[in-house]
């Protein structure tokens, strides 16, 4: 009986699992399907908006050839490096600014005055200082991922429930174990959202400062294309940022599972 109802179960999550997977592949498969045929008809200028199966052969074509690899790999690093600096920073100082509400007062003006410039305008200003090497675009990314992390940690800490709080106390547990046990474990959610968030600018960022500035990377490959009016190639490197950053979310969200088992609401 037991096992008959183990194995009902089983069928029942497969079954709406595949469900899923079709209603989510459903879309995306309809709107090529449109989009191929409305170059087929004419409907959609190929210089502006090539079709698919162009794009997809262009594709294979760039993996083939390794220029993809080559210009994908290098952004991959550079937002690497960016969000690591950027991410590590914002969780320090929210960390800080959730705990002590002294630090937090002290650098309320400075946060609350930096945060609504965006950060493409620092590109220029970090061009200027640090020239178009590695370390300008660097800096832009760290400050891109920085603000998403620092704003999630800080209200993930100030929300932990009281009372978590009152019961640690009430237990005689002291400060570290406070912060070990209860502010941080509470506080987890709010920081892998802002990792999440932080990864997705970090990459809007990357692609921002090699358009600008840039002998490669994805955004260099997709201006670089655009000079020459190869839209195929350009459209490459505008859905390669699109899977990759798609992929990475996935990881984030794998390694979130993973780590927050207890959590119902993941």
């Amino acid at each position: 009986m037991i096992q008959n109802n183990l194995k009902g179960d089983f069928l029942r999550t497969s079954r709406k699992h595949a469900e899923n997977i079709v209603i989510q592949c459903a879309v995306p498969i309809l709107l090529i399907g449109v989009w191929e045929l409305c170059s087929d008809l004419g409907l959609a200028k190929s210089t502006l908006l090539p079709p698919p199966s162009l794009i997809f052969s262009t594709f294979i074509d760039l993996l083939l050839s390794g220029e993809l690899f080559h210009h994908l790999g290098i952004s991959i690093w550079r937002v690497l490096q960016g969000y690591v600096i950027g991410a590590f920073s914002g969780i320090l100082i929210g960390v800080l600014c959730g705990l002590f509400k002294r630090i937090d007062t002290s650098l309320s003006l400075v946060l609350g005055f930096l945060r609504p410039i965006p950060v493409i305008a620092w590109v220029p200003v970090f061009i200027l200082w640090m020239g178009i090497d590695e370390a300008s675009k660097i800096t832009v990314i760290a400050i891109g991922s920085f603000w998403p992390v620092l704003v999630n940690v800080i209200d993930g800490i100030r929300h932990v429930d009281k009372k978590y709080l009152e019961v640690a106390r009430i237990l005689e547990k002291n400060n570290w174990q406070i912060l070990t046990k209860v502010i941080f474990p509470s506080a987890l959610p709010n920081i892998f959202t802002g990792l999440r968030v932080g990864i997705g600018i970090a990459w809007m960022c990357v692609v921002g400062a090699e358009l600008i500035a840039a002998s490669s990377g994805i955004g260099y490959l997709i201006m670089y294309a655009r000079e020459l009016l190869q839209s195929d190639v350009m459209y490459v490197g505008v859905f390669s940022i699109g899977l990759t950053g798609f992929l990475i979310d996935k990881l984030l969200r794998l390694i979130e599972r993973k780590l927050l088992k207890w959590n119902i609401n993941k």
